[in-house]
């Protein structure tokens, strides 16, 4: 079973439903006990990175996950939730990650040309840069979902994909069982349940 963590924050059902579209079980749930005898755990989140963390830390959620993590269980954050992976955010002042996943969150606004739009909002192709099993049945060049103002800054080893938008900004990161897409793949279409197969799998 996979635990789809319920903080509050993000579109969890759409997400629910796109696992169940692949005959797959997953929960929506905030129950620490539900999410520990889960095989694997899904992060996810929209909106700011501070009261995203905040909302984690008053459920008593925030050092429970990192332990979930590091017990080796595939883990994956989407959107949001792959940046808190991160070790900081600098949205809105600087706030601490869970450090999953090294690097920090930086905006988009610092790396690309002015007059793009921010944020970038649609569909935009995966350039795969380091092997990651969540994608072992994607194709170079496949398009996601992508809605996000601020981007992660990782060291190359950690960062599977990336997008071109002005400046190449990461897509997707891994460090062993952590994994982090910043598009949606739930809004992405079959490219985007092959991501969520995939991590199934694992």
């Amino acid at each position: 079973m996979i635990a789809i963590i319920d903080y509050g924050v993000g579109n969890l059902f759409s997400l629910k439903s796109s696992f169940a579209s692949l005959g797959i079980e997953a929960a929506v749930t905030a129950d620490p006990a539900e999410i520990d005898k889960a095989e694997r755990i899904v992060l996810p989140g929209v909106g700011a990175f501070g009261d995203a963390a905040e909302k984690l830390k008053a459920q008593g959620l925030w050092d429970f996950v990192i332990k979930q993590a590091e017990s080796g269980k595939p883990f994956l954050g989407i959107c949001l939730g792959m940046q808190l992976l991160l070790e900081e955010s600098f949205e809105f002042g600087r706030h601490e990650g869970l450090g999953l996943v090294p690097g920090k969150v930086v905006p988009i606004a610092d790396v690309i040309p002015k007059g793009l739009k921010i944020p970038q909002m649609g569909w935009n192709a995966l350039e795969l840069t380091n092997d990651s099993p969540i994608f072992a049945d994607t194709a170079e060049g496949e398009h996601m979902y992508f809605v996000h103002s601020f981007y992660c800054a990782s060291p190359a080893e950690n960062v599977t994909a990336v997008c071109e938008y002005g400046a190449q900004l990461t897509a997707a990161v891994q460090n062993g069982n952590v994994f982090g897409t910043q598009f949606h793949p739930e809004k992405s279409g079959p490219a985007g349940l092959k991501i969520l197969k995939s991590f199934s799998r694992l």
